[in-house]
């Protein structure tokens, strides 16, 4: 197997640990935080708790939004690179690579 395709299948296997991750731990944290993010934006557009207009619904779901992609990017890019990484790590430790002493000693070619 080449070193590339040893690297994409960790690439692929940590995306999909990252996913399974995002599902389990950042989807919740992921809307509270930008829902705050979006409360504070509210308040701090119309002065004060959020009224039964669209627009502060609006901005606050679009936050919402925001936060569930963030955590999402940061979730599976995370444990994609690391994947990448370690498929690197594990692909360059299977090549077979000259020790120090191998041309010293080896018999002479002539």
């Amino acid at each position: 197997m080449s070193k590339k395709e040893t690297a994409n299948k960790g690439l692929y296997v940590g995306v999909g640990v990252g996913l399974i991750l995002f599902v389990l731990a950042g989807l919740l944290p992921g809307s509270l935080l930008g829902g705050l993010v979006g409360l504070k934006i509210v308040e701090l557009t119309f002065g004060g708790p959020m009224s039964h207009a669209i627009l502060p619904r609006l901005i606050l779901a679009v936050s919402m939004l925001g936060g569930i992609m963030l955590s999402a990017v940061v979730y599976v890019m995370g444990s994609g690179m690391l994947g990448y990484s370690v498929g690197n790590m594990i692909a360059s430790a299977q090549e077979k690579k000259a020790v120090v002493g191998e041309v010293a000693l080896s018999p002479a070619r002539n």
